[in-house]
């Protein structure tokens, strides 16, 4: 397609009409059910949003002008299909940029060029770059078992052996690479990092991302550390660089980097809210989340453009089933990828507002295949209605219990209710992070059955009258949320 915003966004609305509260004018209110069987089939809100988003804005990197111009796109866009309320809440960052240099090479013994990236928090080598020898550790265990010292002058490559799996669960496993190999690297002596991306795919793509410099290694200074340049190889790059430790035969390999981020300072990110407006204002909302935000080298249709169109559409179709009585209310958070700052900012603003139950769609676009809660123990039966109305679409019960999406952090902050659609994470690494995050990735059918769970938990849940009893314990953030 290639329409523009508005003219798509009138033509939604000629087909579902929202008056300016935000509920269904049309007469013949069809049922949740009826609704969500028709998104299962016909939905094209989802896809209207992440393609508009990734035509019409592009990489949308927090803290800079593209992002600015995403906040702007979601807005018009929220007002043009009929929410209400919409506004954008701007917060405050330190902003980082990749810069334009990014080079590796292998000066010695096997002289050739690698594809690298910077990875988020990365100061400069300088466009001269530098030039050390590599030491190899195969996981993140491994370089904090090196002795004190021992990577002086040094550049540290970090492996990991992370695979596909429907859950996204080896993320949490092979994750530290990232998030905070360079800072214990740093300690070590190293002068800089380079690691095997965080990732699945075989593409000469390195996954992007942020790394932390805080002390990881259980001492009382949890101060922040000196930063120093650190990077991603392609997945092929680093397997190349494995073999070439092999046939050394302890020659020393040596690597010329050249990485050239800047920070910029402080600079405005945002959080662009919306809503559907309940029948009972008293009544604390449902809350979808998302974020806009992406990194620079793609335009974030999986990561997470997709999830925003989810959430936006689910919240249309609850009012084409007639004014829901709590107001639902999206979310669609900025600086997630840089360190979770508009759902920190988000939270912080509104902690006195109490959230009935919180939901993130942050995973994709593939078909959700699991439900689950914080409360099927202390809500049984809302646990048991919600489980029971999603199975037609092939999702299944389950006892694990709901941490919440990055974005969420309003809800574990507030000890509420929080429900976890997991989706199918087979095929979501091969793409996170990376160049090929491209909206042709996105599986018309598997969103519109996102859309089709979507629309049937938030309609269930924004026409529950009673509380959500969670007990009181929520559990902390996933690991998935070091994005």
């Amino acid at each position: 397609m290639k329409k523009s915003l508005l003219t798509t966004a009138a033509a939604l609305l000629i087909a579902a009409p929202l008056s300016a509260d935000g509920h269904s004018d049309a007469g013949n209110t069809p049922s949740l059910e009826a609704v969500a069987d028709d998104a299962l089939e016909n939905d094209k809100v989802a896809w209207d949003f992440v393609e508009g988003v990734t035509t019409e804005v592009g990489p949308r990197q927090a803290g800079t002008e593209a992002e600015t111009r995403g906040r702007q796109w979601a807005v018009a866009w929220l007002n043009a299909n009929g929410f209400a309320n919409v506004a954008d809440e701007p917060f405050e960052m330190e902003t980082w940029v990749p810069g334009d240099l990014h080079r590796a090479e292998i000066t010695s013994p096997f002289p050739q060029p690698l594809v690298i990236q910077p990875l988020g928090g990365s100061i400069s080598t300088g466009p001269d770059g530098i030039t050390a020898e590599v030491v190899m550790f195969d996981n993140v265990a491994a370089l904090r078992a090196a002795p004190e010292g021992s990577l002086q002058g040094k550049i540290a490559y970090i492996s990991h052996s992370m695979t596909p799996t429907q859950d996204g669960s080896q993320y949490g496993f092979a994750g530290p690479a990232r998030w905070v190999g360079a800072g214990i690297a740093e300690q070590k002596g190293a002068v800089a990092t380079v690691i095997k991306s965080v990732g699945t795919d075989y593409h000469r793509n390195p996954h992007v991302g942020g790394t932390t410099f805080r002390r990881t290694d259980g001492s009382t200074d949890v101060g922040r550390l000196v930063p120093t340049p650190a990077g991603a190889l392609s997945l092929p790059d680093a397997a190349n660089l494995e073999r070439m430790f092999e046939r050394a035969n302890g020659r020393p390999i040596m690597m010329k980097l050249t990485l050239t981020p800047e920070n910029l300072g402080t600079t405005i990110s945002g959080n662009v809210v919306g809503e559907i407006v309940g029948r009972n204002p008293d009544l604390p909302p449902v809350l979808l989340a998302c974020h806009l935000d992406s990194w620079w080298n793609a335009p974030g249709a999986f990561d997470d453009g997709a999830g925003c169109g989810i959430i936006a559409a689910a919240a249309l179709n609850v009012a084409k089933s007639g004014q829901p009585l709590r107001t639902i209310r999206v979310l669609f958070a900025g600086a997630e990828e840089v360190g979770l700052f508009g759902s920190t900012a988000y939270s912080a603003a509104h902690i006195n507002e109490p959230i009935a139950v919180g939901l993130e769609s942050d995973f994709g676009a593939d078909r959700i295949w699991r439900f689950e809660s914080n409360f099927r123990e202390t809500n049984p039966d809302l646990h048991a209605r919600l489980a029971n109305a999603v199975a037609r679409f092939g999702v299944a019960n389950s006892t694990i219990v709901a941490r919440g999406g990055a974005d969420l952090n309003i809800v574990r902050d507030q000890g509420g209710a929080i429900i976890d659609l997991q989706q199918d994470g087979t095929r979501y690494f091969d793409l996170h992070h990376t160049p090929d995050d491209t909206l042709d990735k996105i599986d018309p059918v598997q969103l519109r059955q996102n859309v089709a769970v979507w629309t049937t938990v938030a309609g269930i849940l924004a026409n529950e009258s009673a509380s959500i009893q969670t007990g009181g314990v929520i559990p902390s953030a996933p690991a998935t949320m070091e994005d």
